[in-house]
């Protein structure tokens, strides 16, 4: 068995924890800390000799510096080069920042209180811009006093702490113990600027004395789905400890996995430098990033906006995924902040994921195990789903499209060529592909039930939206009780800005009517929350979802449109529902004579008698003298009418009563059949004598006027004084009685097909 492999001048193991560097002559490796080499001072060496090099080769030669030692970074004691570009991080560079003015991120930032900031004010902003808390009252936070310092962080976390520094001017990393930082902080003469802002201490004491605020524990992933069992460790993001002093300077990036961050400043105070994370901004920053020469450019340069947002002593800021940010520290600080991931906003979570990636990000600066965390959202998010449907409630819209990212990411991961990179991350618990297809399935049931809710709203809309046209002038405020009750029942003009919206296209592209249309459309509805009481869980709106089981005559018949859709009935019927004219109201002023034998001559042409009434029974209406005979209505509550064959015309009576047809009557916003043109095409009749049923359709002036069923006798209803349809009536029964004399019309009347020409 080989032996281990020994180093440096201890002649110890490989210690990952520990500093090396490499000799240039004899290439061996040695610690930093048995040759006298700090880490941070190993870049300003250009070939290193290790002491026993030394004594033939002579020492280390160190890297020469251009333009001198004060030039190169424009300190006081020289005048920098103008020609050259000024570095990031530089003191040039944070003099210039200084005096640099931005847009100020007022204009962008939303600042409730702490106890405003709730998982319900997220949703119905979006958490798409950052959240400035003034103070930290009501966050259900948990701090140390003001007066704690570097000197405590020491005390909880210990001085051999190794940490992870920013050396700013040179912008790199460097490893330095904790108590050795403390040192310098404190220390009055400080000879570079060194930042901390990746400590994390959620293992070490400091974590008692920190709690996250309320609504990151809330939305937290990794607080709430990460499993006790699992065997991946878990991502420890939460609580980080950030020391900068004056003139520290971070340059722009989005937090590792497009995490949304929290910060408060203890002490002192931190200016941001934000940027929204829009396509072109994102696609700029991927530029930037990849760019040889990064430190020489200003990312806020190249964006259209770059705000700036000062967060004091007390402050608290949360940063929404995806939001492209640098930070200056004016003077010394000590904050504390936390990074999370939620289900707000998992697409740009997954976008700033795959921008790591094609970025080459190493793996000390991604967020630890970001696909595993996400297998565990896409369980939950099956799960939520399916329990949503079966309590009949429905996912917000933002769940819904996170699940489908995510779902396409799942899908991109397991693909054969690209499995090999990511099943190492894949929880042995998870089935991938009953799980991508499971949630596709509730996906896609979430999507139906949408789209049918959305077509009920337009029905409701469009006939709201028709009454108000025909009624709305002639009420006036007689009939805004009525319009309220009709908005309760399924439409709100309130999410409008005007009629125009509401129109609906009588074009539509024609579809095949399935077999067996008449069965019940077994499609889950939502419908508002009725228990007032009941917790609404985040990502879940306030709907409950109704299975539905209606035909589709049922459903027509439940919005108000009842026999011939969008006819002479409904119209009246919804006239008199708009203008809320009552018994008493038609008792002062009713109709005349002639304008009720008018209408109901009309009725009884609309609506022929149902077919839910007894054979014996169910005689249509006759015409005496302009007097209707009324039969008894047989009703069949909640059941859906029985259909019967149509009876044919003979070749007898067809002339007859095709004679009465006429052309169309026209009022300012409505076109109907009248009863006097005789310009009919045969050929189209003889063709619709041979049909034996037909179905009733809405009505639209550019489609095919086909036949009615029979219905039953339905009594006139009196009193109505809407003038477009009583002229309408009134023009078409004089029309009718300057023509012979009815025949056929003991048993049923029936609507000779009208050929419009579509446009």
């Amino acid at each position: 068995m080989a032996s281990v492999p020994v180093y440096c001048l201890c002649r110890l193991p490989y210690d990952v924890t520990r500093f090396m560097i490499e000799c240039d002559i004899c290439q061996d490796w040695f610690h930093g800390s048995c040759v006298g080499v700090e880490e941070d001072k190993a870049a300003e060496i250009d070939l290193y000799h290790c002491p026993n090099c030394q004594v033939t080769h002579g020492p280390s030669v160190m890297r020469k510096r251009r333009g001198g030692n004060k030039q190169a970074d424009g300190g006081a004691a020289g005048v920098r080069d103008p020609s050259r570009p000024v570095k990031t991080g530089s003191p040039q560079f944070v003099r210039e920042l200084r005096t640099r003015t931005f847009p100020n991120a007022d204009e962008v930032l939303l600042k409730p209180s702490g106890a405003q900031l709730t998982v319900e004010f997220l949703e119905e902003h979006s958490f798409s811009v950052p959240v400035m808390v003034l103070r930290r009252d009501g966050l259900g936070m948990t701090l140390p006093p003001a007066s704690f310092s570097v000197s405590d962080i020491e005390h909880y976390i210990g001085a051999d702490k190794e940490i992870d520094v920013i050396d700013v001017s040179r912008q790199c990393d460097l490893k330095m113990r904790l108590g050795d930082f403390v040192e310098y902080y404190n220390s009055p003469n400080r000879d570079r600027v060194l930042n901390v802002i990746s400590l994390e201490f959620s293992e070490t004491r400091l974590s008692n004395l920190v709690e996250t605020p309320k609504i990151v524990r809330k939305l937290s992933w990794v607080e709430n789905l990460w499993p006790e069992e699992s065997v991946f460790e878990r991502p420890n993001v939460q609580k980080y400890c950030l020391m900068g002093v004056k003139d520290s300077y971070t340059d722009f990036h989005i937090d590792f996995g497009g995490t949304s961050v929290w910060y408060h400043v203890l002490r002192g105070e931190k200016i941001f430098y934000l940027i929204s994370p829009t396509p072109a901004n994102l696609a700029l920053f991927e530029r930037w990033s990849s760019s040889s020469n990064q430190n020489e450019m200003f990312f806020g340069d190249q964006v259209d906006m770059c705000y700036k947002c000062s967060v004091k002593q007390g402050n608290t800021l949360f940063i929404p995924t995806g939001w492209i940010h640098a930070v200056l520290t004016p003077v010394d600080c000590l904050a504390f902040g936390g990074n999370f991931l939620h289900s707000l906003n998992i697409d740009m979570q997954l976008r700033a994921y795959e921008i790591e990636k094609r970025l080459s990000t190493a793996d000390l600066f991604k967020f630890p195990n970001f696909e595993t965390v996400c297998w565990y959202v896409g369980k939950h998010l099956l799960d939520t789903f399916r329990g949503l449907r079966e309590n009949r409630r429905h996912p917000a819209s933002y769940l819904v499209h996170g699940a489908k990212a995510l779902n396409n990411a799942f899908r991109s991961w397991t693909r054969k060529e690209a499995l090999a990179e990511h099943e190492v991350e894949i929880p042995e618990t998870i089935n991938t592909q009953t799980l991508v297809k499971d949630l596709a399935k509730e996906i896609r049931l979430v999507e139906v039930n949408r789209i049918t809710r959305s077509a009920d709203f337009i029905v409701m809309s469009k006939r709201l939206v028709t009454l108000m046209k025909k009624d709305g002038s002639s009420n006036g405020a007689g009939s805004a009780g009525s319009y309220k009750h009709l908005a309760m029942e399924g439409s709100s003009l309130s999410d409008f800005e005007s009629e125009d919206e509401l129109q609906i296209d009588e074009t539509p592209p024609p579809r095949r009517k399935p077999a067996g249309s008449g069965l019940p459309r077994k499609l889950p509805r939502a419908k508002p929350c009725s228990d007032p009481n009941r917790i609404r869980e985040p990502g879940e709106v306030d709907f409950d979802i109704e299975e539905d089981y209606t035909t589709d005559e049922e459903a027509l018949a439940a919005h108000g449109v009842k026999g011939g859709a969008g006819g002479i009935l409904d119209l009246l019927k919804a006239s008199k529902q708009v203008a809320g004219l009552d018994s008493a109201l038609s008792e002062e002023a009713p109709a005349s004579p002639s304008t009720r034998d008018a209408i109901q001559g009309m009725l009884s042409m609309a609506n022929p008698p149902s077919s839910s009434s007894s054979s014996s029974s169910s005689s249509p209406l006759s015409i005496s003298g302009g007097t209707p005979e009324k039969k008894p209505v047989i009703q069949r509550p909640g059941k859906r009418p029985i259909k019967r064959p149509a009876r044919h015309l003979s070749d007898e009576e067809s002339p007859d009563e095709q004679e009465t047809l006429g052309t169309c009557f026209k009022d300012s916003d409505y076109v109907y059949p009248s009863l006097e043109s005789d310009e009919e095409d045969h050929a189209t009749k003889a063709k619709m004598k041979k049909k034996k049923n037909w179905d009733d359709t809405p009505w639209s002036p550019k489609a095919r006027v086909m036949p009615t069923l029979p219905k039953q006798d339905r009594p006139a209803r009196e009193g109505a004084r809407v003038a477009s349809v009583e002229t309408g009536l009134a023009a078409a029964a004089a029309k009718l009685a300057q023509q012979v004399s009815l025949k056929t019309l003991h048993s049923n009347l029936f609507v000779t097909p009208l050929t419009y020409s579509c446009i």
